[in-house]
């Protein structure tokens, strides 16, 4: 490690030279307590920012070994401060020079607190890792410029996000609202719930480009049958409602925040921020949001639960192909989640295909032949035969009425269990259709995918870029990410194709889609995401998204179990 002093020297030198001249300060400055590390140095102004960290050492951060002691606090901590040292920078930026000059990157989040690579503890050392332009006129060097950003600004930065200078009690209550999601979240499965939705709670959302709460929105309050009281470990006895196992309906008119219920429940599988307003909306971990997909690519799944007998006698045991209709694409969705292990479907009929939800009475009549087994007729069998529940929104298939075990009215934001009057309602209003006797479980085979599928070149060169949150461009393809509703920054769509591209230099030969997920995470889990990639805006996925982006890649091949 070289001091301070020599890179203002070197950086005095090379004041007005071309560009090029700043790959000479790479490499890491500094003291033990404070260090400024220039991992890759931008080959133009123009070009995306530099990559750099500063490593700070326990005395110099002095976070309490107690809030950085397991994995949850580590990471709740970790995400705590990269917020603080993005608000740090964010007001303090010289933005003068040409192109990219000044400008500096610190990827901290939203509303949810997830383990990102912009951040992190190795060891008891903390290092913040962002981007950060490297000052220009022109084509030539700001050599002054480019001392005080960085060894002025971005120093003093840091060391504004030390212990002893952040609201440390924000912090502390930052890593108890993680620990308290961990905590609620492995009571659901005891409890017979799906999620816990806590009274009092802010569900609907500012606007829809806006994570914030809106302003004067109806608070939840739980409907008393549904009402359950959770133990925490910081804030005592709470309640709210718990949504029980089974089939769940969520009903209501237009506009009355049956939507806006299902989605507080997608977004529960992470902890989020304290003021969120749904920081106690917990949802089982391995819940998934659902939808269909028409045009999406399916690789070699077995439909059969759901769809079979098909013209021409086409196989549906192992189905493929590169252009799967709305109903198609969505069983396919349902086979690959429970494939690797999601206990809990949830649907928004808005979003899924009818005719893979309902087939009523008068089309059963009409058509003597149909090749698809409606949803319908296997949540029962899902819960009884998979442990696997449901949970959908309906505004117009009041067939489910039938086969809920749970039934949440929304009126003007506020929550009634009818699941007795549905029951009056069905029976007085016989719908009249055929329950069709499923012929095949729903318990999926395992796939086996290639790891010749993971390949990232493009040409002679990997090329994985994410486009937004929505699109990841992945070697010679681009992976369609816009069905999966549960991801929430763009930092986890760049992390799918590090873990994308992991798998195709180390993921094991034979090993089911299951399995390929598991080492990809696992090794991200044990070694950090920075540590496959040293990129700093990379974000935690689950392996349900990361399974969903392998099964949409259209070059996907499988092989025989081994």
């Amino acid at each position: 490690m070289r001091p301070f002093a020599q890179l203002g020297r070197l950086l005095s030198q090379i004041d007005g030279r071309s560009y090029g001249g700043y790959k000479q300060i790479g490499g890491r400055w500094g003291e033990q307590a404070l260090s400024l590390a220039i991992d890759h140095v931008q080959g133009d102004p123009f070009a995306t920012p530099s990559r750099l960290r500063i490593v700070l050492d326990a005395q110099a951060h002095g976070v309490p070994a107690e809030l950085r002691d397991t994995p949850i606090r580590r990471t709740a901590i970790a995400d705590f401060l990269l917020r603080c040292f993005a608000a740090e920078v964010a007001g303090s930026r010289d933005r003068s020079g040409s192109g990219k000059s000044g400008l500096v990157l610190v990827d901290a989040g939203d509303a949810e607190i997830l383990p990102r690579s912009g951040c992190g503890l190795v060891g008891d050392d903390l290092e913040l890792r962002f981007r950060a332009g490297l000052p220009a006129r022109g084509r030539r060097i700001m050599g002054r410029t480019a001392a005080r950003l960085l060894m002025e600004d971005l120093p003093a930065a840091a060391r504004r996000v030390v212990w002893s200078h952040i609201d440390q009690d924000q912090a502390r209550l930052f890593v108890h609202q993680a620990e308290e999601h961990a905590h609620l979240q492995a009571q659901l499965a005891q409890r017979g719930l799906v999620a816990f939705v806590r009274d009092g709670s802010i569900l609907p959302r500012a606007s829809g480009v806006s994570s914030a709460p809106l302003r004067d929105a109806v608070p939840w309050s739980s409907p008393p049958s549904l009402r359950v009281t959770m133990t925490t470990l910081h804030h005592g006895d709470i309640t709210g409602m718990g949504l029980p196992v089974g089939v769940t309906l969520i009903t209501g008119g237009g506009f009355h925040g049956k939507t806006t219920l299902l989605e507080a429940i997608c977004h529960g599988i992470d902890p989020h921020i304290p003021g969120d307003g749904r920081e106690w909306v917990v949802t089982s971990p391995d819940a998934v949001k659902l939808r269909s997909e028409d045009g999406r690519s399916v690789a070699g799944v077995d439909l059969r639960p759901f769809i079979s007998d098909l013209p021409g006698d086409r196989d549906t045991a192992r189905f493929s192909t590169a252009d799967a209709s709305g109903s198609t694409s969505l069983a396919a969705a349902i086979i690959e989640s429970l494939e690797v292990g999601a206990t809990a479907l949830l649907l928004d009929e808005d979003g899924c295909a009818t005719n893979l939800l309902i087939r009523d009475a008068r089309m059963q009549a009409l058509v003597a032949r149909e090749t698809i087994t409606p949803l319908i007729d296997r949540v029962q069998s899902l819960h009884a035969e998979a442990g696997v529940s449901t949970v959908l929104v309906v505004g117009g298939s009041g067939d489910y009425l039938e086969v809920a075990d749970t039934v949440i009215l929304m009126e003007d934001y506020r929550a009634h269990e009818v699941g007795e009057r549905a029951r009056t309602v069905a029976a007085a209003h016989p719908t009249g259709r055929a329950v069709v006797e499923p012929g095949t479980t729903v318990v999926p085979a395992a796939r086996h995918p290639s790891p010749r599928s993971f390949d990232p070149r493009r040409g002679r060169r990997s090329k994985v870029r994410a486009r937004g949150l929505r699109e990841l461009v992945f070697g010679e393809q681009t992976i369609d990410l816009s069905a999966l509703e549960q991801l929430v920054d763009d930092s986890q769509a760049r992390a799918i194709g590090v873990l994308l591209a992991w798998l195709g230099e180390h993921g094991r030969a034979g090993a089911t889609v299951r399995e390929l997920s598991e080492q990809a995470l696992g090794a991200a889990a044990e070694r950090g995401l920075y540590a496959l990639d040293p990129l700093p805006e990379l974000a935690g996925v689950r392996r349900y998204e990361l399974v969903a982006a392998i099964n949409r890649l259209r070059n996907l091949t499988l092989t025989e179990s081994r």
